[in-house]
């Protein structure tokens, strides 16, 4: 830039004063824009009162990294239903934190709010997660039998033969030495997404491997944090400034590498179907995967899903089925360690309904309230997905009157719902009981919505539960679980939810 304007000084005065009237024009039209959007988004949250905002960086100072859920929290203590969260000074959102918006929102299929989905395409393409309108109502109905009752009996030996790797994996590292604490999220990934390749895709490659599939996990990981870093980052807000920078150059490495893995995955099953012919080897399989039923998917007029939009929809479910997973277990660990009392029922419960066996069968899940309570309590207090947004296609009002318009952003906080005192009474204490058939029917419809509600709520959410109950059960009957006093987890809220500085238990083998 520097020598390019040394040149235009040398060379001709006029074309200086032409490139400095332009760049200060095109200034000048993009202040005029930033001033009407922050007119527009305030008028549009008018009637809904927030904590005050600086003009220019929003709320983005008052909330740091690993402080975000109890600034969050701290707000909506004061403000009962919702309030406007500002990304910077010319983006809002309107933050619900009460159950009575967020059934508003969730019964309606909005699609999810661009500005921060789309910044997902690149990674996990064009599938259920990101579309909206026709064409996500035909890949739901495209996709829907692959989550069916007799779709998903079988996974559950695979479940507990993931799980059951990791538990030989953890009794090594561990040994005779029980001060040494193991960091839960990374080996549960590897356990999620091992499970994954083997109930969605029938891999049995893989193994929980150092290698291939740790560069995925690691890649994952890196990926979530950058899309949560450009959410927040005005300036990453431009495609063009992103794709410049190093947050930009590593997220487009990460999607590459990501790629690369799951176009293997479809490869080699296209390439196996070839050999041995469609039909005779979809016949000839014990129980139909993940990846038959996208291939094999045909609507009523025989259209299936493109080349593209079957990648994305594997990219799509093999981030969201271990990634939100594996968060949803780690943090299910973690509450159980913090409380021993009701993790030694569950064990009992277990021990009971298993009798002499030590691997859990698809009709045990059915077997174990207790343990099922226990796991609904512990996703209330860490909800794998803390948040979902959405972007309104027409007005919307609410149960107290108060409107939005058109376009305007709308933000579940899941997290504080799920810690909101006026919907769950003492909301930080660990109560399974919370969710005995007697309370359970006394709850508010959305009050409890790890998994979202309405017609875009997960298609994945009972094979997630089966494999939480699997995990908890398997490792129940191995282990003793206890807290890493010397490092409490800090919760983060990024695609899912995290710990800042991991989250580390003790383990002792039981005799």
């Amino acid at each position: 830039m520097y020598s390019m304007l040394e040149r235009l000084v040398t060379t001709s005065p006029q074309l200086l004063d032409l490139f400095l009237g332009l760049i200060f024009t095109l200034g000048l039209l993009k202040a005029v824009q930033l001033y009407w959007e922050r007119k527009k988004q305030v008028q549009a949250f008018k009637s809904f009162p927030g904590p005050p905002s600086h003009w220019f960086f929003g709320h983005n100072k008052e909330v740091t990294r690993g402080k975000e859920f109890s600034k969050v929290l701290e707000w909506a203590k004061n403000i009962s239903y919702a309030y406007p969260r500002w990304f910077g000074g010319f983006r809002a959102v309107l933050l619900i934190n009460h159950p009575d918006y967020a059934k508003t929102v969730l019964g309606r299929s909005d699609p999810k709010a661009k500005e921060s989905y789309n910044f997902l395409t690149p990674w996990i393409g064009k599938g259920l997660l990101i579309l909206h309108g026709k064409k996500w109502f035909h890949h739901r109905r495209l996709l829907t039998p692959g989550f069916h009752y007799d779709v998903l009996k079988p996974y559950t030996a695979l479940m507990a033969d993931s799980a059951k790797v990791m538990l030989d994996k953890w009794e090594k590292l561990i040994g005779k030495d029980e001060t040494k604490s193991l960091e839960m999220f990374e080996h549960v990934s590897l356990m999620t997404l091992d499970s994954i390749m083997k109930c969605a895709f029938s891999s049995q490659t893989y193994r929980q491997t150092p290698r291939e599939l740790d560069e995925y996990i690691k890649a994952v990981y890196e990926l979530s944090y950058l899309v949560i870093q450009r959410v927040r980052t005005v300036l990453y807000q431009s495609d063009l400034i992103y794709r410049c920078s190093s947050a930009g150059r590593r997220f487009l490495e990460a999607c590459r590498l990501t790629h690369r893995y799951t176009e293997k995955v479809i490869e080699e099953r296209k390439k196996s179907l070839k050999e041995e012919g469609e039909l005779e080897k979809i016949q000839n399989k014990r129980y139909l995967d993940f990846l038959d039923i996208l291939l094999f998917a045909k609507d009523e007029n025989g259209v299936g899903l493109s080349d593209e939009d079957l990648r994305a929809e594997v990219d799509t479910f093999m981030f969201e089925g271990h990634d939100t997973t594996a968060s949803g277990i780690s943090w299910i660990f973690y509450a159980l360690a913090q409380n021993p009392e009701h993790q030694q029922r569950c064990r009992e419960e277990l021990k009971e309904t298993l009798g002499d066996r030590d691997t859990i069968q698809w009709d045990d899940l059915g077997k174990i309230p207790y343990t099922t309570m226990c796991i609904k309590e512990s996703i209330r207090l860490y909800p794998p997905v803390p948040g979902v947004s959405r972007q309104l296609t027409k007005p919307m009002t609410f149960c107290d009157g108060r409107t939005l318009p058109e376009g305007a952003l709308v933000a579940i906080s899941i997290y504080c719902i799920h810690r909101n005192p006026s919907i769950w009474p003492d909301p930080e204490v660990f109560d399974p009981t919370r969710f005995s058939p007697e309370k359970s029917s006394q709850k508010h419809s959305h009050a409890f919505l790890p998994f979202s509600a309405g017609p875009r709520n997960c298609i994945g959410q009972q094979f997630a539960m089966n494999e939480m109950k699997v995990a908890v059960a398997q490792t129940l009957l191995r282990f003793e679980i206890l807290p890493d006093p010397s490092r409490p987890p800090v919760p983060v809220p990024q695609l899912v939810l995290k710990s800042d500085n991991g989250i580390h238990l003790l383990l002792r083998k039981l005799k």
